[in-house]
């Protein structure tokens, strides 16, 4: 299984957690991602996005259609995204498009084993590989990518 943990782009402060937009910054950060992205993913693949607004925008610079769920909200724990992601299950693709801290918990977690916060900055993204082989499973990160790494201005 690829998961794909992308965290949305930056969004404008205010009081109600799941209305924030997009900034225009975050907007440029999304269509980068979404862009860069695109070419890469297979074919068929499943995109998550919360309940908030700023996930939501950001999962439609990928894709017009997603699917939203409040298991993935800004307070969700690491293992309900996992579960709503369906993971382990080999041969399929899910982006998730979420919120810190528990994306860098989720990272963590996959890649050490320890519940660890670590960073994952706006726009970025944190690409998972699950498999097995003889027996044995492992977690590899196949790319870590951030807005910034994919401009010359940054």
């Amino acid at each position: 299984m690829d998961l794909i943990l992308w965290r949305h782009a930056e969004a404008e402060d205010g009081a109600d957690d799941l209305a924030r937009r997009l900034t225009r910054k975050g907007q440029q950060q999304a269509h980068l991602m979404a862009a860069w992205l695109r070419v890469r993913l297979p074919r068929e693949f499943t995109l998550l996005a919360s309940e908030a607004r700023r996930s939501q925008q950001t999962a439609a610079f990928l894709m017009k259609s997603y699917e939203v769920l409040p298991e993935i909200n800004p307070d969700a724990s690491p293992e309900s995204v996992l579960e709503a992601a369906g993971w382990p299950e080999p041969g399929k693709t899910v982006v998730v498009v979420g919120h810190q801290p528990y994306l860098g918990r989720l990272a963590a977690q996959l890649m050490s084993g320890q519940p660890d916060l670590w960073s994952v900055k706006k726009g970025a993204i944190w690409w998972l590989n699950h498999r097995e082989r003889h027996g044995f499973e492992s977690v590899r990160l196949k790319v870590m990518m951030t807005p910034g790494m994919l401009t010359s201005s940054e």
